[in-house]
């Protein structure tokens, strides 16, 4: 069994914490990478799988990004130099990045939401989806199609 690399509690998808209504909520268009400033308890309580991406959202203000809402548990470990839970985190993007990104979340009103935090060689990194917002009709259709999709997966795995 080999080990993972960064030492975090993973996911089967190698997700450290993941946004489980982003993709029921919204379409999302594009995806990318980016960092994400931490303190050193906020990194050990991700390593040890307390995170909740539920309530967060990203946004850009003046020229940076920034991960509101996100919920890392605080370190037990830590003593008194421990972390806010739910501070507003700094988001590592390159300024074309940023600059595309404002230009179609205010022409298009899209908007940024995170789908899964995850370690890339030792380092946090968050998965931002550029997402259009669904209507309750097409959360309804999105719900019929992966039903019947589980339907078919079941009859499949009765006829082996």
């Amino acid at each position: 069994m080999s080990k993972k690399k960064g030492g975090a509690k993973a996911k089967s998808n190698g997700a450290v914490a993941t946004n489980p209504k982003a993709r029921h909520d919204y379409e999302i268009l594009e995806t990318m990478e980016a960092g994400m400033v931490l303190t050193g308890s906020e990194v050990k309580s991700l390593r040890g799988g307390s995170a909740s991406m539920r309530e967060s959202f990203a946004i850009i203000r003046d020229g940076e990004t920034w991960l509101i809402g996100m919920h890392i548990g605080p370190y037990a470990q830590a003593g008194y130099a421990g972390h806010e839970p739910t501070r507003t985190r700094k988001l590592l993007l390159h300024k074309d990045e940023i600059q595309r990104l404002v230009g179609k979340t205010a022409e298009r009103g899209l908007t940024l939401v995170p789908l899964k935090v995850y370690f890339n060689h030792g380092l946090a990194k968050i998965e931002l989806g550029l997402a259009k917002g669904k209507k309750t009709y097409d959360r309804r259709e999105s719900l019929k199609e992966k039903d019947a999709q589980m339907q078919i997966d079941r009859a499949m795995r009765r006829r082996r």
